[in-house]
């Protein structure tokens, strides 16, 4: 069974049998899925049952250092042309999870050590949230690292490092600025259109908090969130928004192709979108003074 979903007008495709247990709990997806309009596909991801084939000669090209709790993500290049990733949840947790892909991530088959249903659903996640990533890159697309609230039709993304404070920022807004909706809190997507729009939307991916949401709006800030003993928000300049937001986009910064794309798409957005660091307290005045500012 192929299923298909739409994620900022970008169709992508999941095929597993048709009887996988696995398929109920895929409800996060339920709101971006379509029906197969015949359109090229950014990706499509296959879910093997056979095992992963150790015995592909590769090497090595990505492994960031992590902290505990912090995904592993390791990337290697496969001797007979494309890629493959090892993945686990955490550090101290062996890799269980394998995907191999074409070399310009469009088509992928995820192998998993073991169906238990944490593990398949970490697998599925991730290798979705990985391929989208690096396939729409080159189209003007950014998959963000950020919690994002609506408000007078307009979508505000809340950067920080995970821990420090996006998530409460938009809880803040939530409780004390009326009007305000929570879109996505962890994984939104943003798009740069050639007319110029530079469009935020829901994903099926928002890490802990369950907010599954098939919504747009255009892009009225980004707002980067540090922890202070006053609450305080400054304007930031072109090469510190160009900074934020790239820090903050999810890609193979390594490839050409992918770099190319997230520069210029950076290049429009930071040159038509406010953006600014909040130094604030988790508190109500925090809120209200970086609504005072950005929805004026």
């Amino acid at each position: 069974m192929t299923k298909y979903f739409k994620v900022a007008e970008h169709i992508f495709s999941l095929t597993m049998t048709d009887n996988c247990s696995l398929w109920p709990r895929l409800s996060q997806y339920d709101p971006f899925e379509v029906a197969d309009s015949g359109r090229a596909l950014l990706f499509g991801m296959t879910l093997m049952t056979e095992p992963f084939d150790t015995s592909v000669e590769r090497s090595l090209v990505y492994d960031a250092p992590t902290e505990d709790g912090q995904t592993v993500i390791r990337l290697f290049r496969e001797a007979g042309g494309g890629w493959s990733f090892d993945m686990s949840p955490d550090k101290s947790i062996e890799c269980r999870c394998h995907l191999r892909t074409s070399e310009n991530f469009s088509q992928a088959r995820l192998y998993l050590d073991n169906r238990r249903v944490g593990d398949a659903m970490f697998g599925i996640n991730n290798s979705m949230m990985l391929l989208y990533a690096f396939r729409s890159a080159p189209l003007g697309t950014l998959e963000m690292h950020a919690s994002m609230t609506s408000n007078a039709g307009k979508a505000y993304l809340f950067l920080a490092k995970s821990g420090t404070g996006k998530s409460t920022h938009s809880s803040l807004w939530l409780k004390h600025i009326p009007g305000s909706e929570l879109m996505n809190d962890d994984n939104p997507v943003v798009r740069a259109w050639p007319d110029g729009r530079v469009i935020a939307y829901g994903s099926p991916w928002s890490g802990k908090t369950p907010c599954y949401r098939n919504v747009e709006a255009p892009v009225g800030a980004f707002v980067r969130i540090r922890r202070c003993s006053v609450n305080k928000i400054t304007p930031l300049g072109l090469l510190e928004s160009y900074a934020l937001l790239y820090s903050s986009s999810s890609g193979f910064k390594a490839d050409k192709t992918i770099a190319d794309g997230l520069h210029a798409t950076l290049e429009q957005i930071v040159t038509t979108t406010p953006c600014y660091v909040l130094d604030c307290r988790p508190d109500e005045e925090a809120a209200r003074v970086c609504a005072a500012e950005v929805l004026k």
